[in-house]
């Protein structure tokens, strides 16, 4: 076995769960979408084949940071600022390994879409996570994640800018999020790497997260200077990362990270030796609780995409572009019929912030009680008993 000074991972090597190559069929429909883009092209509002698409809504997609709670459930306990601080580092990287086999995107979510669950943990304490599409155009996905007796929330906005870049596709994930020790009034404020997908004209398509990240805590003066690192044609590495964890006033350094994003990662003290930060391979991911498609209401992430999913697993393109079409083809029938009326959207369980139309907050952040039990019994008649009347009401999806 190495030492964690010594990983044994070859960064030159991308993993092959990142890696696709496409059939003559996919590969000739892809580029003659291709062919019909110029470099710089907004793709949020080009039709992508299903062949691309990840089974699951992006609404659902960000709960993979919610899936290693053991990293961070008990950080609002310590005393000292700098161990929080690395766990919350931890915590952040922990949420990037996840994820499908090749070059794929999750479902773009529609208006009102909106996906909710629940996880249960073994000391008996509990968390509960709702995420909303509280725009269409622009894309703003809201989410609140949060386990009241861990004393932790965790809230956000996804704002994606997907662009064309001639042999590459990037989404630059705009937004940012904002994770809460409840009971010490404490705020981490990050954001998110982009996402390319390679070789789209030429070479195998591969999956790369990039560009710097940084997480920083005012109140404990502290920051993380974190770059993803996409590789070069002819150097650098596939899936690294690399950074610093510093003193905002001194901009003293107090640990070097590296690794890999999708395996292992280390930290390396600025007097001491280096450890293992997160090992993908060593964790346990923590399931959520969902509620049964059936049961589940028609603007609801897994119920609304069922029919896609489906045929997505069977390999029937036909049906699940089909599908697909109808939600979209839905979707715009519903703006018209809101432009005609004079309406406005407004989002269920999130509201605007000031004038700021992309701006949203979760309609109970400021008056949840500080108490944990009723904390919890509040966000759950919320959230799942009794949740605000959707407003599309019971009208279908597609």
């Amino acid at each position: 076995m190495s030492s964690p000074t010594e990983p044994a991972d070859d960064y030159n090597v991308a993993d092959d769960d990142q890696k696709e190559v496409l059939d003559d069929e996919p590969r000739s429909i892809l580029m003659g979408i291709i062919s019909q883009l110029s470099k710089g092209t907004d793709l949020h509002r080009v039709t992508l084949p299903t062949f691309v698409l990840e089974p699951r809504s992006m609404l659902e997609r960000i709960t993979d940071f919610m899936c290693h709670p053991d990293l961070i459930m008990g950080t609002h306990a310590k005393e000292d600022p700098v161990e929080r601080f690395v766990d919350v580092v931890r915590y952040f990287v922990s949420g990037w390994h996840i994820r499908p086999k090749g070059v794929k995107k999750p479902y773009n979510p529609v208006l009102g879409e909106h996906f909710r669950c629940q996880y249960k943990y073994a000391d008996g304490t509990n968390a509960f996570f709702v995420a909303e599409q509280t725009s269409h155009h622009p894309p703003v996905s809201n989410y609140l994640f949060c386990s009241p007796e861990n004393h932790l929330m965790v809230q956000g906005e996804v704002k994606p800018k997907s662009k064309f870049l001639g042999n590459s596709a990037a989404t630059l994930m705009t937004g940012e999020t904002r994770i809460t020790f409840t009971d010490r009034d404490e705020e981490y404020i990050l954001n998110l790497p982009n996402v390319y997908a390679r070789g789209l004209l030429f070479g195998t398509m591969i999956l790369e997260l990039g560009d710097n990240v940084t997480i920083k805590c005012p109140k404990t003066d502290l920051v993380c200077e974190l770059e993803f690192k996409v590789k070069g044609y002819f150097t650098g590495s596939y899936n690294a990362l690399g950074g610093k964890i510093k003193r905002i006033s001194k901009r003293d350094t107090l640990y070097e990270l590296s690794g890999k994003w999708s395996d292992k990662s280390f930290i390396k003290p600025a007097k001491g030796d280096t450890a293992v930060l997160f090992s993908a391979e060593d964790e346990h991911i923590h399931p959520k609780l969902v509620a049964p498609e059936a049961e589940q209401e028609q603007y609801e992430s897994r119920r609304l995409w069922s029919k896609v999913t489906a045929a997505i697993a069977d390999r029937d393109l036909d049906t699940a572009t089909d599908e697909k079409t109808k939600i979209e083809a839905r979707q715009r029938a519903n703006r018209i019929a809101r432009e005609e009326r004079g309406d406005a959207w407004s989002p269920r369980f999130f509201e605007q912030v000031g004038d700021d139309p992309e701006s949203f907050e979760f309609k109970l952040l400021r008056t949840l009680p500080k108490d944990p039990k009723l904390r919890r019994d509040t966000l759950n008649e919320f959230i799942f008993t009794n949740p605000p009347p959707h407003p599309y009401g019971d009208e279908p999806a597609s």
